[in-house]
C-alpha cells in the first residue's frame, strides 16, 4: 500500500474521537517546540470531546511539562507506549526485567566501538530517568527527552537496593548514527526485546510486545473510542505499528520511507505544521456539520 498525499480538500469524517500525534518530526516544529497555532486548535478539540493524545518516546514528566496547565489530565502515551495514561490516571505500566537491565548495562559497559561512536546510556524508570554521564553535551541531549533526570556513579543503583525502580525501558545515545552500535551491540538482545531506533541518534530497549500501536489500543479500550474514529500521526520507525491503529493514519511529508508505505494518507512536513493544518481541516467540516443544530436551537 502507498499512501494518498492529503490536500485540504480531502474529505475527513465528522466523528473523530481521538487524535494521536508523534512529537519529534511529527507535531513539534523545525526548532523542536510545540508551534503556537496548536493551543487553539487543542481548545477546540476538548470542547468538541476529541481526546488530544501525544505519542512520545519521551518521558511522561516530559510530556506533562510540555503541555502543562492546557492538558492537567490529559491522556499521554509515554517511553514508547511502555506507560499510558487516560484522563490522568496511569492504565498500563509495561517494565523490563531486572537481570535483563543488569545485561543491557553491562554489554554497554564491556563494549569496544567503532571510531567516531560516543555513546551514553540512559535507564528509563517509572520514578525517574537515570544516567551516570555528567558532560554537558550528554546531559542537555537527555534533558530535551527526560525532565527527571537522576545521576548515579553506578547504573546497577536504578535497578538493585533500597532505591531501585521499575524500568520502563533502556534509551542509548550516539552523537553519531546510532544504528551502527545498536546493530553491533544488542543483537544478542534481539531475540528476547525489541531495538528500536525511534530517532537518528537514539535508540530504545524495551519489551517485545509493547510500542505505541498496544498504547493507542489500550485508550481506545479505555475510552470506548473505535479505530474509525481514531486520527493519527507519525514520522519514525517508532511509529510505524501505531499507524494501523487509526484508520485516519497519517505519514508526515519528512517521514521515514517505511510509514510512507503503511499510512493511509500524507501529511505536510512537521515544518509545515502538516499536523495542525489536517486538524484544522477535520475541526472545521466538523463544525460546519453543526451549525444547522446549534442555528435550530
Amino acid at each position: 500500500m502507498s499512501a494518498t498525499r492529503w490536500t485540504a480538500s480531502t474529505p475527513l469524517p465528522a466523528d473523530i474521537a481521538m487524535v494521536v500525534a508523534d512529537m519529534d518530526g511529527t507535531l513539534l516544529d523545525g526548532d523542536g517546540r510545540i508551534p503556537e497555532g496548536f493551543w487553539p486548535l487543542l481548545e477546540r478539540m476538548q470542547r468538541a470531546g476529541i481526546e488530544f493524545v501525544p505519542a512520545s518516546g519521551r518521558q511522561i514528566f516530559t510530556l506533562r511539562d510540555m503541555f502543562g496547565d492546557a492538558m492537567p489530565s490529559g491522556s499521554f502515551i509515554a517511553e514508547n507506549g511502555n506507560l499510558v495514561v487516560a484522563n490522568g490516571r496511569t492504565v498500563s505500566v509495561t517494565a523490563l526485567p531486572a537481570d535483563a537491565v543488569v545485561r543491557m548495562i553491562d554489554l554497554l559497559a564491556g563494549a569496544s566501538l567503532p571510531h567516531g561512536h560516543d555513546v551514553g546510556m540512559v535507564i528509563c524508570g517509572e520514578r525517574s530517568a537515570y544516567i551516570n554521564r555528567k558532560d554537558a553535551p550528554f546531559v542537555d541531549e537527555c534533558r530535551k527527552y527526560y525532565h527527571r533526570l537522576t545521576f548515579l556513579d553506578d547504573l546497577h543503583g536504578a535497578v538493585s537496593g533500597p532505591d531501585a525502580d521499575r524500568i520502563l525501558k533502556v534509551a542509548v545515545f550516539d552523537f553519531g548514527d546510532v544504528r551502527v552500535p545498536a546493530d553491533r551491540l544488542f543483537a544478542p538482545l534481539r531475540n528476547q526485546y525489541q531495538v528500536v531506533v525511534s530517532g537518528a541518534h537514539w535508540v530504545d530497549i524495551m519489551d517485545a510486545h509493547t510500542d505505541k500501536r498496544r498504547g493507542v489500543v489500550a485508550l481506545q479500550e479505555q475510552l470506548g473510542i473505535t479505530p474509525a474514529q481514531t486520527m493519527v500521526f507519525g514520522d519514525y520507525l517508532n511509529d510505524l505499528q501505531m499507524l494501523g491503529a487509526g484508520e485516519w493514519s497519517f505519514a508526515m511529508a519528512n517521514a521515514y520511507p517505511d510509514l510512507l508505505q503503511e499510512a493511509r494518507f500524507i501529511a505536510p512536513a512537521n515544518t509545515d505544521h502538516g499536523v495542525l493544518h489536517v486538524i484544522e481541516t477535520m475541526l472545521a467540516a466538523r463544525e460546519r456539520q453543526e451549525r444547522p443544530s446549534h442555528a435550530a436551537n
